[in-house]
C-alpha cells in the first residue's frame, strides 16, 4: 500500500526523487492528515518534492514546523522552485514525528513522518494506520512506538499520558489510551 506520490492515479511508475506520501481522505477524522517518508534527515533536500505533491493538492505550502528532536539541521528557509518556504521548530510543544504544514488560504495539515530508517513494510504500516480514514487518537510518535513494538515483538504498548502529552494543541485535549500494536496488512 506505499503510497510513493500522491499522483498515483497515473499508471507510470513515480519518479525515484518523488515525495513518499499517503494521504487520509476529505472526510476522515483523527490527529493526522497522512504520512511523509522521507529518504533522509536532510530537510533542504526533502521539502522541496514534498512541497511540489502538496502545492496542487492543498494550495501553496508556506510554513512547516518541525520538532528538531529528530532533524539535525533546521533551516529557517527552503527553497521550493522560484520561491521560499518558512521552517521554524517547536521542540516540547510540536510531535517529534509530526510535521506541521500551513499552506496560503486553506488551513493546517499535519502529517506523520515515518523514520527515513523504516523498512519498506513498516512504512506501509505506518501509512496505512496514518491514513486511517476512522482517525484513531494515536498520536505520530504512538504511531511509530506501535511500529517499533511490533518490530521487537511486544504486543501492547501501555503508555499512560502526562495532562501536557494528552492535550492536542488546536483540537483539544485527547484521551489517555494504549496503543494497540498495528496489524500486518
Amino acid at each position: 500500500m506505499i503510497a510513493t506520490t500522491l499522483t498515483t492515479r497515473s499508471i507510470r511508475p513515480p519518479p525515484s526523487d518523488a515525495a513518499r506520501v499517503a494521504l487520509k481522505s476529505q472526510t476522515g477524522c483523527g490527529l493526522l492528515d497522512g504520512a511523509w517518508w522521507p529518504r533522509s534527515r536532510d530537510l533542504t533536500a526533502e521539502l522541496p518534492a514534498l512541497a511540489e505533491i502538496l502545492d496542487p493538492l492543498w494550495g501553496r505550502i508556506t510554513r512547516v514546523a518541525v520538532n528538531p528532536m529528530l532533524w539535525p539541521v533546521v533551516p529557517r528557509k527552503v527553497a521550493v522552485g522560484h520561491r521560499v518556504m518558512s521552517v521554524g521548530w517547536f521542540n516540547p510543544e510540536l510531535d517529534p514525528h509530526k510535521l506541521l504544514l500551513l499552506s496560503y488560504g486553506t488551513g493546517r495539515f499535519d502529517l506523520l513522518v515515518i523514520p527515513p530508517e523504516t523498512g519498506t513494510a513498516g512504512a506501509d504500516r505506518l501509512m496505512a494506520a496514518a491514513c486511517d480514514p476512522h482517525g484513531a487518537p494515536l498520536t505520530a510518535t504512538d504511531l511509530v512506538a506501535a511500529e517499533t513494538a511490533l518490530l521487537s515483538g511486544i504486543g501492547v504498548i501501555d503508555r499512560p499520558q502526562s495532562s501536557d502529552e494528552a492535550w492536542e494543541y488546536e483540537g483539544g485535549a485527547t484521551s489517555t489510551h494504549t496503543v494497540p500494536m498495528i496489524a500486518g496488512r
